[in-house]
């Protein structure tokens, strides 16, 4: 219940109080000459607004409208901020403005957010562009050309295929990696890969990577002789 009571005179004459709140005020409406005055007189006025005709706007209002919805701009809504909710929220701004700073002077930017799930930055992304990394290009005899990319610091090598020959469906380029005399298997492609490929295993211990043509399902091991080969150098 307000603690003015005068003031549900508006809720009361559009019947928009509770029971408990009607029967209040209806107590105090006997007594209160003013707040019967103000019911009828909005009652009144209720009253004539469902009696009013619609009519239709002009067309020059309509032009004034959609030429200032380009020109205007909102205003955002206000919403209230707790203190203890601005508390908590003052450290992530700081982190998000030094972020917009570093991205404004061209930096790299480090994201306080980033985390072994981020996407951001692809692993094949990060050795293309470590400026320590050795980039090796095969030509293929059939044509076509195979550039491998192998990064110290990322522990990484990437492949990248162009105009590689077609193979047929039951065959695939598989990739190798070399540990002493083994080949362990490094992923597989069909060299129209648009995007390039990190070789699977630990290519920081590795003497150097193959490419091969295989059958499909690929074997453990290769069963051709490779149509690249890569010695890994130091970096």
């Amino acid at each position: 219940m307000s603690s003015d009571i005068h003031a549900l005179s508006g809720a009361y004459a559009v019947d928009a109080l509770d029971d408990i709140e009607r029967a209040q005020f209806e107590r105090h409406l006997a007594e209160c000459d003013a707040c019967r005055s103000e019911v009828e007189s909005l009652r009144e006025a209720s009253a004539m607004l469902a009696e009013t005709a619609a009519a239709a706007p002009p067309a020059a209002l309509r032009d004034r409208v959609l030429a200032g919805i380009e020109t205007v701009r909102p205003l955002p809504p206000v919403v209230p901020i707790t203190t203890e909710r601005r508390t908590r929220r003052f450290p992530a701004l700081v982190a998000a403005a030094a972020v917009v700073t570093l991205i404004g002077v061209g930096g790299t930017v480090w994201q306080p957010w980033s985390d072994e799930t981020s996407q951001s930055v692809s692993a094949a992304d990060r050795v293309l562009s470590d400026p320590a990394a050795i980039t090796e290009e095969v030509k293929l005899t059939g044509g076509g050309s195979v550039t491998l990319t192998r990064s110290e610091l990322y522990d990484a090598a990437v492949i990248q295929a162009e105009d590689m020959p077609r193979l047929s469906s039951d065959e695939v380029y598989a990739l190798w990696l070399q540990h002493d005399t083994d080949m362990v298997p490094a992923g597989s492609m069909t060299g129209a890969e648009a995007e390039p490929i990190v070789l699977e295993g630990d290519a920081a211990t590795a003497d150097g990577a193959g490419i091969t043509v295989e059958p499909l399902p690929v074997p453990q091991e290769p069963t051709t002789t490779p149509i690249a080969y890569f010695p890994f150098k130091s970096v």
